[in-house]
């Protein structure tokens, strides 16, 4: 059964287009967020720890596969590298006020994509 739904998920990422990707990887840097928050309110520090490094992670991706040719890309790049910047002080000062701060800018960015896909979609 687990194959089955290994195969299932690997298929679904590899029809995936980039905008639905890109929107993937910001709901699961929401997610991890949203796990660093409640293991700091939980006092579960590894899973904190973790949450927090695997929303580097994301974020390093996701500045990594920029297309530079679009001008976006260097307001995107400095975005990001402010993310990096947000989750090294959390990731050292244990702060939900860093998370309460990162979060909505994160959606916001989510929504800005799904909006860019929708009109785009509904161009062709």
């Amino acid at each position: 059964m687990m194959n089955g739904y290994q195969q299932y998920k690997t298929q679904s990422i590899n029809t995936m287009t980039q905008a639905e990707m890109l929107i993937l990887l910001y709901d699961e840097l929401i997610k991890r967020l949203t796990r660093a928050e409640i293991a700091l309110k939980n006092q579960d520090f590894a899973l904190f720890d973790a949450s927090v490094t695997r929303s580097k992670e994301i974020v390093s991706y996701l500045s990594s596969t920029l297309n530079r040719k679009y001008a976006i890309s260097k307001d995107l790049d400095r975005m990001y590298e402010y993310f990096q910047y947000q989750l090294s002080r959390l990731s050292a000062g244990r702060k939900t006020t860093i998370i309460d701060e990162l979060k909505p800018l994160v959606i916001e960015l989510r929504d800005t994509f799904k909006q860019a896909d929708r009109l785009n979609m509904q161009r062709k």
